[in-house]
């Protein structure tokens, strides 16, 4: 369950072009089976700047708490609002519907830095 169109983070975020040179991004399957059933999503606001490798809000699950962190640096242009009423959901679809914000990034090519599924996929193995 890796997608090939799509790029990584070592801390298991995935990133991908979205209209308007905007990236949207979420936590991959791998993460969201080992939180195990998430009941809450704390993101940041929109308009909030985030800096790449630095968190930007959390993930409960019924497990533990863990950080997102920002693949970009760049400004939170949108985010998934339907994960309040159903966080679930990135259980059932992390690539998809449980996506969970958009970044416009201040370095569009920072994306190139990231993980490709390739690079992931021997990370996830180890």
């Amino acid at each position: 369950m890796i997608p090939e169109d799509l790029r990584y983070t070592a801390e298991h975020e995935w990133v991908v072009g979205a209209d308007g040179g905007v990236l949207r991004v979420g936590i991959t399957h791998f993460a969201q089976d080992a939180l195990g059933d998430i009941v809450f999503v704390q993101l940041p606001d929109e308009g909030a700047v985030v800096a790449a490798g630095e968190p930007l809000g959390e993930i409960e699950s019924t497990k533990s708490v863990s950080e997102i962190y920002s693949p970009v640096s760049g400004t939170v242009s949108a985010r998934n609002e339907a994960l309040g009423d159903t966080p679930e959901v990135i259980n059932t679809d992390p690539y998809g519907a449980g996506w969970l914000l958009e970044i416009t990034p201040d370095d569009p090519s920072a994306v190139d830095g990231l993980l490709t599924a390739a690079a992931y996929r021997e990370l996830t193995a180890s």
